[in-house]
């Protein structure tokens, strides 16, 4: 039998999901074949609208061999396994004369424990959540929330968190979920046969597709202990987002409720003398986080250094002792015993790293107004890490729609462990960067200003000139505004100064939750939505609701960021520029993040208005926009509004 032609497969794909074959797509989906074949590397930039899922499902459902997903985010996932694979799978089924299984996969605290819902889960002295009356009479939130998951685990096939509709609080869903540490095992668990995570794990290890985040691929590179099924082929898709995921998944932290909390469930399962010493170094940790100001730690002080050693050493003695003690009014003691152990073991491992002083790591003081401070530990930088798991023993591709920064691919490469592109040696992973473009014609559909007549935004105090300039560009576009702030500070002022000034409704982020404000944003052009970070990414609304993108300033890092500051001394005190190499990078991908919120369909036009004047005046500038798509480019107040004022026109002629 001959094998199915790369273009016939693509076109039955495209067909069966309803969409139209694109050259970006063809083009994607011949570099992951042959990256697939040769077992190399790609970096590829794949515009919106390019239908860069099947650029890559495609191929790898065609190569036959195990082949794992990774996305940064819930939506995609969903997309990929619910909608993507099912088409894409049935459509190629007559030419590949199999049906590829797939299925997806996320860390053990996504999905119910059986054990901990049957058996309770081990609750602090103080902090016991709910009891029997709270069950018969659930008044509270909290007492709602678990009776209904109660309900829902008789129902549920897969116990997958994100399959509860609606949700439940995060308190709630800790009740009956458990960590991979705190887990007893399926051997171990009397529920194990039954166990949803396990179930999980047997249908990946089944799967010729496994869809997971980048979460449990960071989970898979540092523990060491496979949590992944053997796999030949990595596709990373949102792979902008990869970094800043790895990094949050390699970083520790200590505060004194948890080390508290940690104490409390290993008090019973020791000798007093043992507690007894974890407790007083818990309370000598409390005392200095007391005194804790912000800021990062170049040297750990000699008061914080004592009061960890102490923590270090005493939670080494709990783990020592705590399986040899055995109390008779504890009910069900492998989980309390398993999760105790979990609790000081953290303790143990995240103080032990601190005291150890890698020169690879950054360590810091958080405060929080209403929780009090933290004190944090992450790798100075994950590239190497990358570059030794990530790269090994199989092929990758990664994927986004922002991966060239600056106009080329080495500033993201850089960050996952590669050399330049083209640069070979003993060690060095090889990759090619491709980027397909995109489907949309930018310079037509699309305006950038720059309003460069504007104050350079300092650090702090309302931006007067800034809210007019809003105001202005909001009434000529009728509403139709997504606001895109650096902070949740700037964010509310820019909201409450306009609510006064404007009639357009005006969403902001925090009231409502993400997906309600969308909703509604989509369904009313007259409105405005105003927000932070997750909004510069998280949007999609094609048509006439969103003919406006503003951004208040160029967002980079805060100079006070202690993790952003310390890579970018590094990078400096290796001869690199160390504020290009990342201020300016992290800045650069978030401008293209936010400025593809602008164009989401062919039909679409509309505005980019960036209210900081340095993207125009700022050597850095040029770097900046190069980064963002291809619109077409003024400074000119005057013509943009004309063009807002005409683009509305035509939105209210159309009915919309």
């Amino acid at each position: 039998m001959t094998k199915p032609s790369l273009p016939d497969l693509l076109h039955a794909a495209v067909s069966a999901v309803g969409g139209t074959e694109r050259p970006g797509q063809v083009a994607m989906a011949e570099a992951v074949a042959e990256a697939i074949d040769d077992n190399s590397h790609r970096l590829i930039q794949a515009g919106t609208g390019t239908g860069k899922s099947l650029g890559y499902l495609v191929p790898a459902l065609a190569h036959g061999e195990r082949v794992v997903v990774a996305t940064a985010t819930l939506a995609l996932q969903r997309q990929l396994v619910e909608r993507d694979l099912p088409r894409t799978v049935e459509a190629l089924h007559p030419q590949l004369r199999r049906r590829p299984q797939f299925a997806m996969l996320k860390g053990r605290s996504n999905y119910l424990c059986l054990h901990r819902l049957h058996e309770g889960a081990p609750q602090d002295e103080e902090e016991g959540l709910f009891d029997q009356f709270e069950a018969a009479t659930p008044t509270s939130k909290l007492g709602q929330d678990l009776l209904r998951l109660r309900d829902w685990a008789d129902e549920t096939e897969t116990g997958d968190r994100d399959d509860l509709t609606p949700g439940v609080s995060d308190k709630a869903w800790s009740q009956i979920s458990v960590s991979s540490r705190e887990c007893l095992g399926a051997t171990k668990c009397a529920y194990g046969a039954e166990c949803f995570a396990e179930a999980a794990r047997e249908r990946a290890k089944l799967a010729d597709v496994v869809v997971t985040n980048h979460a449990l691929l960071a989970i898979d590179a540092i523990e060491g202990a496979p949590v992944l099924p053997q796999h030949e082929v990595l596709i990373v898709d949102e792979a902008h987002e990869l970094v800043s995921r790895v990094t949050g998944v390699a970083t520790g932290e200590l505060t004194p409720g948890q080390v508290n909390r940690a104490v409390k469930r290993a008090a019973k399962l020791v000798d007093e003398k043992t507690a007894d010493s974890l407790q007083t170094a818990s309370e000598s940790f409390e005392r200095v986080m007391e005194l804790a100001l912000p800021g990062r730690l170049e040297e750990v002080p000699e008061d914080l250094g004592y009061a960890l050693m102490s923590l270090r050493d005493s939670a080494r003695n709990v783990i020592s002792a705590i399986g040899a003690t055995r109390d008779k009014s504890v009910h069900d003691e492998d989980a309390v015993r398993k999760q105790a152990l979990a609790a000081v073991e953290n303790v143990h491992s995240v103080a032990e790293r601190i005291m150890n002083g890698s020169e690879y790591d950054v360590v810091w003081y958080e405060r929080h107004d209403r929780f009090g401070a933290t004190l944090r530990v992450a790798p100075l930088s994950v590239s190497g890490l990358l570059r030794e798991k990530l790269f090994e023993d199989r092929s990758v591709v990664l994927t986004s729609a922002t991966l060239k920064l600056g106009g080329d691919f080495n500033g993201v490469a850089a960050s996952l462990g590669l050399s330049p592109e083209g640069v070979e040696g003993d060690g060095v992973p090889v990759w090619r960067g491709l980027d397909v473009g995109s489907p949309f014609d930018y310079p037509k559909q699309g305006i950038l200003y720059v309003a460069k007549h504007l104050a350079t935004p300092g650090r702090e105090g309302t931006r007067g000139d800034m809210m007019d300039e809003l105001a202005e560009l909001i009434e000529a576009a009728g509403g139709r505004t997504l606001g895109l702030f650096s902070s949740m500070r700037g964010a509310k002022a820019a909201a409450e100064e306009l609510r006064g000034r404007l009639e357009n409704p005006i969403l902001l982020q925090g009231e409502e939750t993400l997906g309600e404000l969308i909703k509604a944003f989509a369904a009313d052009p007259k409105t405005c939505l105003f927000g932070t970070l997750s909004l510069w990414q998280g949007v999609d609304v094609p048509g006439p609701s969103c003919q406006l993108v503003i951004m208040d300033r160029i967002p980079f890092p805060r100079p006070d960021d202690p993790l952003m500051s310390a890579r970018q001394k590094s990078v400096e005190e290796h001869g690199g520029n160390g504020f290009m190499a990342v201020a300016a990078t992290h800045a650069a991908l978030l401008m293209a993040q936010g400025a593809g919120r602008l164009v989401r369909a062919s039909g679409d036009r509309g505005v980019v208005a960036v209210l900081d004047p340095r993207l125009a005046t700022a050597r850095y500038g040029s770097f900046l926009r190069a980064t963002l798509p291809d619109f077409w480019y003024t400074t000119d107040r005057n013509q943009v509004r004309r063009s807002l004022a005409a683009i509305d026109a035509t939105a209210k002629a159309d009915g919309k």
